[in-house]
């Protein structure tokens, strides 16, 4: 029996993160983040920057 392949890291669209992102911070909205809730939106953003890169130049830069 062939060993069972793990899957490779889920890409997550440009658009879906944009979405991901602005509902985020409405859910914030009238208020400063948090320290935590800071890296969140810094590691959303990041994967977004990814993901715009990828979509447009064809890899994850």
């Amino acid at each position: 029996m062939p060993p069972a392949s793990s899957p490779g890291p889920v890409r997550v669209d440009a658009a879906d993160l944009n979405e991901a992102i602005r509902a985020f911070l409405v859910a914030r909205r009238g208020r400063a983040l948090s320290r935590e809730e800071r890296g969140v939106y810094e590691e959303l953003r990041a994967r977004w920057v990814a993901a715009t890169r990828r979509d447009r130049y064809g890899t994850a830069a």
